[in-house]
């Protein structure tokens, strides 16, 4: 073979290697194949033999000298319990990610006005403030601080994006603090929950799943079924239900915070334990060492 022709068949092997190899990608331009998916979609997939799970409202609510949505409150659960905590992420005048619930300030800290309306240089100016109105000397905390507790303790987020606050810049920083194995996004319908999952299809979403119509939406959108985790709503749905849900090895989660916590208050926790076995995997509570006593009894 001379030369010119060696040198042809070269190029044209190259050719066919780069297109044998080009990769599919998603719509946020990473190459599926290479996706690397969060562990959490594995160890959440249902089974009917795993333990029940406790996921602590706003990161812990009503707890004395602890206020809501506060890294040092995420700590002192964390060291009585085991449970996921569920957090609430909001963005700052200059664009940072803090932990808040409401629009404003004025409940939770010792300062007043709209999230937004403050740098985070000025946020840092205010004490947090417990559930009581009682004012403690905890600040509000960085996103991408508790995002790196989580990762070192290996404790399990629910990421709630409030209004305003970008997908993509909370998944960013996620991805930057390596978090992925312990972060799960909090969407609200199908909307939101496919255009989360485009953006990362490697993390395990919480779906808006309260009956069979939305359900039915879910299973025929382009999330597939093991990076969803079924929210059914505050209200009690059929054991038909579940069991449909079950069967997709969905786990599901029951908002108990509310009415429900209320009712296992004056009525006993044994109701916890009653939940459980009606097909609920996960109790989204308000009282998280209540309810962890009574489901590990």
């Amino acid at each position: 073979m001379s030369f010119s022709k060696m040198k042809k068949y070269l190029v044209l092997l190259v050719l066919i290697v780069s297109f044998s190899c080009k990769k599919e990608k998603n719509e946020a331009g990473l190459e599926i194949e290479s996706i690397k998916h969060s562990a959490l979609i594995e160890s959440f997939k249902y089974d009917p033999e795993a333990k029940p799970i406790i996921s602590v409202h706003r990161g812990g609510k009503s707890i004395e000298n602890y206020p809501e949505n506060c890294l040092e409150t995420l700590v002192y659960v964390n060291d009585s319990i085991n449970a996921i905590y569920e957090i609430d992420v909001a963005r700052t005048k200059d664009d940072v990610l803090v932990l808040m619930h409401d629009n404003t300030i004025d409940r939770t800290t010792t300062g007043e006005g709209k999230v937004v309306e403050h740098t985070y240089k000025e946020l840092e100016e205010f004490n947090l403030v417990d559930d009581f109105g009682v004012e403690t000397s905890f600040k509000v905390p960085l996103f991408k601080d508790v995002l790196t507790w989580a990762k070192t303790n290996n404790v399990i987020l629910t990421v709630d994006i409030k209004r305003g606050v970008a997908m993509k810049d909370v998944i960013a920083m996620i991805r930057d603090a390596k978090a992925e194995d312990v972060s799960i996004v909090i969407t609200y319908d199908l909307k939101q929950a496919e255009s989360v999952h485009a953006l990362a299809p490697e993390l395990l979403l919480s779906v808006s799943a309260r009956n069979d119509k939305e359900l039915d939406w879910l299973l025929h959108s382009k999330i597939p079924t093991k990076n969803m985790l079924a929210f059914t709503g505050t209200r009690f749905s059929s054991d038909a239900f579940y069991k449909k849900i079950h069967s997709y090895e969905i786990k599901t989660i029951l908002g108990t915070l509310g009415n429900l916590d209320k009712q296992a208050k004056s009525k006993g926790d044994g109701l916890y334990r009653r939940w459980v076995n009606k097909g609920i995997d996960v109790l989204a509570t308000d009282r998280p060492f209540e309810a962890a006593k009574a489901i590990n009894k």
